[in-house]
């Protein structure tokens, strides 16, 4: 590789490859669009060879941006170890977390990777699963801090986000046209299930409930098969589907917040720390963006 390489100029590189935007890229670097595009020609110059193609759907990578990145996380990775190792005492013991199932494929690895580059001593337990369960595990103390769906109307926690709740249907399959409405709703004691048939019995709806599942990506399923419309997370809705509107006879559902708790008992540095890379997790663009 070659010697001439600056970190600035990788940093830029692996947030292009994250967000497949340079708009949103320049937004996580802290630099301007144009600032960004000229790094990346820089970039192009030292190793000769073009890094990207430019789309409709956004920016991909040519397989030598592919490898390029691939070595640039390992270098960056590297970089933050040998700054944290000088900078900070690294914290040890364990902390558990709960985070619903939808953000763990995005915010998680995004919070296990800047916490364990900081403080590779700390064992850290994941539990992924509805938010009614994990705050009930939180307030047993099986857990120390939680991500959870709250109603914004509650005032529980610590807000990172809103994220609303919306009617989603698939434009391939157009099940908001059927009648009886086929409806995709979650288990009984879910928030969002009542929200959603309060709104069709508001509106004098002819709906049948077609689907039941306990997760969201259930839900998400449902809608992108063809089975059902839902309610979803507006920050998960699937390819190929959309948010149904006022027009259309779907009315808007109630607020909904992402809430950060924690136990207040037995507090200590290390969960402390561990809800700062949460906090920072969520306060990326691509999620920040929904709010």
């Amino acid at each position: 590789m070659n010697p001439n390489l600056e970190s600035d100029l990788l940093r830029t590189l692996v947030a292009i490859a994250e967000t497949k935007n340079f708009t949103r890229a320049s937004e996580i670097v802290g630099r301007t669009q144009s600032a960004v595009s000229i790094q990346m020609k820089k970039l192009e110059e030292i190793v000769d060879e073009r890094l990207f193609e430019r789309g409709p759907r956004g920016v991909t990578l040519t397989p030598p941006g592919e490898q390029l990145v691939k070595d640039a996380r390992r270098i960056l990775s590297l970089l933050d170890q040998a700054a944290v190792s000088l900078h900070s005492d690294p914290l040890d013991g364990f902390v558990r977390i709960g985070i619903p199932e939808e953000y763990g494929g995005t915010v998680l690895p995004r919070v296990l990777s800047r916490f364990s580059k900081m403080h590779p001593q700390v064992e850290v337990t994941v539990r992924c699963g509805p938010s009614s369960e994990l705050n009930a595990e939180l307030d047993k103390g099986e857990l120390d801090l939680v991500v959870v769906h709250e109603e914004a109307a509650r005032f529980g926690g610590e807000i990172l986000l809103n994220d609303p709740v919306v009617w989603v249907t698939s434009d391939k399959h157009f099940q908001h046209e059927c009648v009886p409405l086929p409806v995709a709703v979650s288990d009984r004691g879910c928030w969002w299930r009542e929200w959603a048939l309060a709104s069709l019995d508001q509106n004098q709806s002819d709906y049948r409930i077609a689907y039941v599942s306990g997760s969201t990506f259930g839900l998400q399923a449902a809608v992108s098969s063809g089975i059902a419309v839902a309610v979803l997370p507006q920050s998960q809705i699937p390819p190929d589907c959309r948010e149904l509107t006022l027009d259309e006879g779907f009315t808007h559902m109630q607020g909904t917040n992402i809430v950060l708790r924690q136990r207040t008992q037995n507090a200590c540095s290390t969960k402390v720390g561990m809800a700062q890379a949460v906090r920072e997790a969520f306060q990326t663009p691509a999620l920040s963006d929904v709010a």
